[in-house]
């Protein structure tokens, strides 16, 4: 009896081992897969959705810097931004991470002074783009090699419209803009003071006046000036601001740094906050 259970032991032990040993590697099996599975992509591949600062566009061998205000607000289905003057709507399709298709939608129509950049953007950010995402950094390329930097850099405050100084960039005509004279560029600038008060100069005299706020528009009272004599384009351009302070209610509206102010007929002007620098 004493044989035979020993012999029975031994036979059962013979067949558990191998029996355990494949349980222990299947089971081993099953479980390193799953860790794997777990494990495999450290980080899914992000998208181009968020809000994004663009940089620069490079096109045609070129590469033009963005202005402060130019953005792009990208959700699932929709993007809208500014173009670096003129804001924007456009509906996008997404592929996955790799790729994004931009269809464009509604725009404004302010006269900009300078137009290269805005009109390369709403050129480029449209139709089928590939996605490069980086931590903090977005490129879109078009078929033909054209990029669209951009970065997760805030959106530029608005400059508040009084207490700061703005010298005039360019005058408006409808849809026209046109830079001032180089005799006048830099030198038109002015001031509405938070008291009511205006002054400034607009290229050869200085002035001063009062100015009333209210909600979009501003209405200039009549302006008191020094009596230089002022020929030539600045002389030009000083008439021109002249008439335009006194036409009126002006609307106006401030991006970022830009401030457009326009009077019901079409006339206008866009005007640079200046820096702490400056």
């Amino acid at each position: 009896m004493r044989t035979s259970r020993h012999v029975h032991d031994r036979t059962r032990t013979r067949i558990q081992a191998p029996l355990g040993a494949a349980l222990a590697l299947a089971v081993g099996l099953g479980l390193g897969g799953c860790a794997e599975t777990g494990q495999s992509g450290s980080s899914p591949k992000q998208g181009p959705l968020g809000s994004w600062g663009v940089e620069s566009l490079t096109t045609g061998g070129r590469t033009l810097h963005a202005p402060d205000a130019a953005r792009v607000d990208l959700t699932q289905t929709e993007a809208k931004g500014n173009y670096g003057c003129n804001g924007f709507t456009a509906r996008v399709a997404l592929e996955g991470d790799a790729a994004l298709t931009v269809t464009p939608g509604l725009s404004t129509t302010m006269a900009c002074a300078d137009t290269e950049f805005e009109t390369a953007f709403a050129k480029l950010f449209r139709g089928r783009l590939s996605v490069d995402r980086g931590p903090d950094r977005l490129t879109l390329k078009a078929a033909d090699g054209s990029t669209i930097a951009m970065t997760t850099k805030p959106p530029a405050p608005d400059a508040p419209l009084t207490a700061t100084e703005w010298t005039v960039e360019s005058q408006l005509d409808g849809a026209a803009a046109a830079s001032l004279p180089a005799e006048a560029a830099g030198r038109v600038r002015f001031t509405l003071a938070a008291d009511g008060t205006a002054s400034g100069t607009l290229g050869c005299n200085r002035f001063s006046g009062k100015a009333v706020v209210e909600g979009r528009s501003v209405t200039f009272g009549s302006l008191t000036s020094t009596r230089m004599a002022c020929e030539g384009p600045a002389g030009e351009v000083e008439r021109k601001l002249t008439g335009l302070f006194a036409a009126g209610p002006l609307t106006w509206e401030v991006q970022g740094r830009a401030l457009t102010l326009t009077a019901s007929d079409g006339r206008g002007l866009t005007a640079k906050a200046a820096s702490a620098a400056e």
